[in-house]
């Protein structure tokens, strides 16, 4: 028996129906994660199989006794007190003995043992516990705490936004619920909390539902896929990376039927305007059978489509975007920077990793001149216009409007010279004419994150300055801004805890190691555990033996940009010869010399600069070429 069943289900907003007769069963021990685009009903699903809301129509049946636990997007209002009582608030009435049994203890610190009642208290509390099993409970408790790094005593609401997600994780795993729903669980979670969840997760024995951006946990931990795709759910029994595979080709296979549906239909239109042979007896089965496919064209739902961002670029920026000597940060008790020299050219794409807190936001701060060192120096190159996205999406004024937020009075923008009124601007970035009028405070993270995009691309950049910008976004979105950040000519900092992201846009890793203390590694998240010393810990706390990472020389492996870099080669290369025969054929022309004399000088120069730019471009093809024919195959684990 499944232990969960969804039947016939509807949930509509105003007319519109988010899920449109849906059925889906759960089983024990699956692995299921959701996928859609934002605001596709992923989080909606969720609280239909947690009995938060009821549907329209249908029914959802449940297992007898089965627990259900959640986390959401969103960090609920008015939660308050100790992050320990939320924790064992997961436990419903034995968590509140365990709150209340540590409450009495730590009350009877305070005075010293000497309070009899506390003692009394603390007795009966005791043997409360161990009649109905609540110090394995506790045991539990302490060790999931310890894995989150959570501090038990501090007061919820003086904590940063990832360690209240972290407190709210907690709770829903210390209950071991039969079904943990997981509503992105990674957004706001440094790397090493994300490694651990994912280790956890994998071992877990319950069911999970999981709906996440992060691609690595979906591959890591998917065995089932449900897609939600314009109201109704599309099973894959598969892992995340056959299911992109299966899509396309569904995808690829919907067109086709589609357009011969189209086709089919336009002649069956074309004979019936005909007229008098259409209204003849024995062509009144053709016309009900168009009248059919009329109606069946009028239910299609056509698959929306995605985003269509465009990255204005600024002009060409100084070889060097900025030099680092020395550089010295600490805010009162917290050493951020410690003796920190670094070099980032134009071009580079630079990778920061690091734990929360640690001072990310704080080295982008001083990498483009927003904050100044203590000690050090820190040299800013020549013509940056540099764009920064930053995490709290501070530049967005949540009491005005997503139209006003993005013009600024103005009724339009102005994208690589072309005046673009700001509603066609913004149905880019998937805005509804509806909810352009929107005010922002009313937006999902999601939509927030699109925004901002959308606010910062009105404005030419050379350097990309981007603080946790996939937090909330749709893999589909996420992945077309990974495109936009691979064609983008210029110089890119990026601060993500997500690990794929990483992998396929950067170049370069800046990651903090502690007392601030910064390494430098080439190439993106996968590189980096592989350049390093990895002590891994499983989820048995069992510590592993710090195995060397396996690297290859430096000097034979091309880097991700150097790939690139080789690809365009032979194009730069082809441009540089046409430019140079376009002047050789403007210099044989007689013509050309009755124009001015500074005409033909500047001719002159550009083919000296050819010459120079040829050479140089040829000699690097060939330095590329040959690292790329001495890389070893890949090392055998």
């Amino acid at each position: 028996m499944a232990l969960l069943s969804v039947k016939d289900v509807c949930v509509g907003f105003g007319g519109f129906l988010l899920l449109d007769h849906i059925e889906l069963n759960i089983e024990r021990h699956e692995r299921v994660c959701l996928l859609g685009r934002n605001g596709s009903g992923k989080t909606t699903l969720m609280k239909l199989i947690n009995g938060e809301i009821n549907p329209d129509n249908g029914t959802v049946s449940r297992s007898q006794g089965i627990v259900t636990a959640r986390l959401d997007q969103e960090i609920p209002a008015g939660i308050a007190g100790p992050v320990i009582d939320i924790v064992y608030s997961g436990f419903a009435a034995k968590g509140k003995l365990l709150a209340d049994y540590h409450r009495a203890s730590a009350m009877l610190a305070d005075s010293q043992g000497n309070d009899p009642r506390l003692l009394a208290r603390l007795d009966r509390l005791g043997q409360q516990l161990d009649a109905e099993n609540g110090w394995e409970i506790h045991r539990q408790i302490d060790l999931v705490i310890a894995r989150m790094k959570l501090p038990a005593d501090a007061d919820f609401a003086t904590l940063s936004t990832g360690l209240k997600r972290r407190t709210l994780l907690a709770k829903a795993l210390v209950a071991a619920p039969d079904i943990l729903m997981l509503d992105e669980p990674t957004n706001h979670l440094d790397i090493e909390a994300i490694s651990w969840l994912e280790d956890f997760l994998a071992e877990y024995s319950g069911t999970i539902l999981l709906v996440t951006h992060d691609r690595q946990l979906v591959q890591k931990l998917a065995s089932r896929i449900i897609e939600i795709d314009r109201g109704r759910l599309l099973d894959w029994s598969c892992d995340y990376a056959t299911f992109l595979q299966r899509k396309e080709e569904s995808l690829a296979n919907e067109e086709i039927q589609n357009r011969l549906f189209d086709k089919k239909l336009s002649v069956e239109e074309a004979w019936l305007r005909q007229g008098v042979k259409a209204r003849r007896t024995r062509s009144q089965g053709r016309l009900k059978t168009l009248l059919k496919m009329r109606a069946q064209r009028r239910q299609r739902q056509e698959r929306p489509g995605g985003v269509a961002m465009t990255l204005q670029h600024g002009r060409r920026s100084g070889n060097l975007v900025v030099k680092v000597e020395n550089v010295h940060y600490h805010y009162p008790g917290k050493q951020v920077l410690r003796d920190f020299s670094t070099t980032i050219m134009r071009g580079d794409r630079v990778g920061i990793i690091g734990p929360n807190g640690c001072g990310k936001t704080t080295l982008l701060r001083l990498l483009i001149g927003e904050i100044l060192p203590q000690q050090g120096h820190i040299h800013l190159g020549t013509n940056l216009e540099a764009i920064y996205f930053d995490q709290l999406r501070e530049q967005l004024d949540p009491e005005k409007t997503v139209f006003d937020n993005v013009a600024d009075g103005n009724d339009g923008v102005i994208i690589n010279g072309v005046t673009q009124h700001v509603i066609g601007y913004l149905q880019k970035f998937l805005f509804t004419a509806e909810r352009a009028r929107s005010k922002v405070k009313s937006l999902s993270g999601g939509e927030r994150c699109r925004l901002l995009l959308a606010r910062l691309f009105t404005r030419p950049a050379n350097v990309l300055v981007l603080d946790e910008p996939t937090n909330d976004l749709d893999i589909e979105t996420l992945e077309f801004l990974e495109e936009l950040l691979l064609d983008f000519r210029g110089t890119l900092l990026l601060v993500s805890h997500d690990r794929a992201f990483l992998n396929n846009v950067v170049t370069s890793t800046l990651v903090f190691a502690g007392e601030g203390k910064i390494e430098e590694y080439v190439g993106g998240y996968d590189d980096w555990l592989r350049q390093r010393e990895i002590p891994h810990t499983p989820v048995n706390g069992k510590p592993q033996k710090k195995i060397p990472a396996k690297t290859r020389p430096a000097t034979l492996k091309l880097t991700f940009k150097e790939e690139r870099e080789l690809e365009t080669l032979p194009e730069k290369i082809k441009n540089l010869e046409e430019e140079q025969k376009n002047i050789y054929r403007s210099l044989a022309d007689p013509a050309f010399y009755r124009s001015s004399d500074s005409d033909v000088s500047a001719a002159n120069l550009r083919l000296q600069a050819l010459e120079k730019e040829l050479t140089a471009a040829y000699l690097r093809w060939e330095y590329l070429e040959e690292r790329k024919e001495q890389t070893p195959a890949p090392l055998k684990k």
